[in-house]
């Protein structure tokens, strides 16, 4: 929303301000007063002003000479300018107001229709050029993000044409050797290798096909009862072979008593699974992981930390983003396609909790915290959200 018009009021008499502000005031105008031309310039440097309403006759500097000086300066050279004089002028005075800048006399005593008839044309004016400067802005801003879609669009596409390609050379090459020799000592080995491979192309391809049915608005969540514990387990023995293959340590905080929430199993496990998978990647060799679980009211929070690469307040910010990868980190991306935790996001917003990140700073590790609403709270939002849809 813009913000109120201004007009600057210059006269060396109070009691003509004070006439003129009592004429002109209206909710949305802040009118700004000058006694003086050197009072005028100095508020001049300071607002931008929609039209100058500048008495003629003004010891010092005169307003004709106001004039000049403000069109000999970038910034106040296109503001309208109305002269107020009293008495009349010959046409050559008037010809040096008109070449000093004026757009118009009004002569004194004022008034009152006059005067607001012809200040309301440029308090219009300088709304239709705020709402158009506001357009620009807008438009800019859409062609910007338009414009990092598109680039993020051809890095996402390079990104899955290498994660693609990688497995299936792994796999064609594989089956060219089992072909060669089927009962080789390798041939155990090699069926193990492919299918890994296979595992992974499978992996990426339920990624995408789940981005895309969130998108389309199309994925259905499979609510049942259940303790959030066994979710907990099944990330942490998905993300087992990620977590060992770095050789980092992980210590799990988990409550003895169930935790029940009323959500999908399936989904919510392959959220945690992501988040954790996430954190041993981008975690040094020999790192530490954290996972923890806390009942806070009616939610529930899991939290995994470690002490990785970190990351940057911009990072933070931008990290759920479809097809976001931080710069410093593409180097650790293995296997990534930069859509893991926007999936999580979106799955998690699903089912009307959060997920968040949090770091001190690149090296200092980060922190994801995952939050659902717990057994009680889903099943009463259930209720509310079915007694809404009922028919009238």
């Amino acid at each position: 929303m813009s913000g109120p018009v201004k007009f600057l009021l210059v006269d060396d008499l109070p009691e003509n301000l004070l006439s003129l502000e009592a004429l002109l005031r209206r909710e949305d105008l802040h009118l700004l007063k000058a006694r003086s031309g050197d009072e005028a310039l100095e508020l001049l440097l300071h607002h931008d002003v929609a039209l100058a309403l500048i008495d003629v006759q003004m010891p010092g500097l005169n307003g004709f000479e106001l004039a000049e000086l403000m069109r000999g300066n970038e910034r106040t050279r296109r503001i309208p300018i109305i002269f107020v004089t009293a008495g009349s002028h010959s046409p050559e005075r008037r010809f040096q107001g008109y070449e000093a800048g004026a757009v118009d006399f009004i002569q004194k005593p004022i008034e009152p229709d006059i005067l607001r008839s012809k200040t309301e044309v440029f308090f219009e004016l300088y709304r239709q050029r705020q709402k158009i400067a506001e357009q620009r802005d807008t438009l800019h801003e859409q062609a910007e993000a338009l414009r990092l879609a598109d680039k993020r669009k051809d890095e996402f596409l390079a990104v899955l044409a290498h994660e693609l390609r990688n497995p299936l050379a792994a796999l064609h090459g594989g089956l060219k050797l089992l072909l060669r020799k089927p009962d080789g000592p390798q041939a155990e080995k090699i069926s193990g290798l492919m299918e890994g491979q296979m595992a992974h192309l499978v992996r990426l391809i339920d990624d995408l096909l789940d981005i895309s049915r969130i998108t389309k608005g199309k994925i259905e969540l499979r609510r049942s009862a259940f303790d959030l514990k066994t979710a907990v387990l099944a990330a942490l023995e998905m993300a087992q072979p990620a977590i060992e293959a770095k050789g980092h340590r992980l210590t799990a905080h988990i409550p003895a008593h169930p935790v029940d929430v009323f959500a999908d199993q399936v989904r919510i496990t392959q959220c945690i699974a992501n988040i954790l998978t996430n954190a041993a990647k981008y975690t040094p060799d020999g790192g530490e992981i954290e996972i923890s679980m806390q009942e806070r009211g009616n939610e529930v929070s899991i939290t995994v930390q470690d002490n990785g690469l970190g990351l940057t307040p911009e990072s933070t910010a931008s990290i759920f983003r479809l097809f976001e990868q931080v710069d410093d980190h593409l180097e650790h991306a293995h296997g990534g396609l930069g859509i893991g935790l926007a999936l999580v996001k979106q799955l998690v917003e699903l089912h009307g909790g959060t997920v968040s990140a949090a770091s001190d700073g690149p090296g200092q590790g980060s922190r994801f915290t995952l939050t659902v609403p717990n057994s009680a709270a889903e099943l009463q939002y259930l209720n509310q959200e079915s007694r809404t849809r009922l028919p009238v």
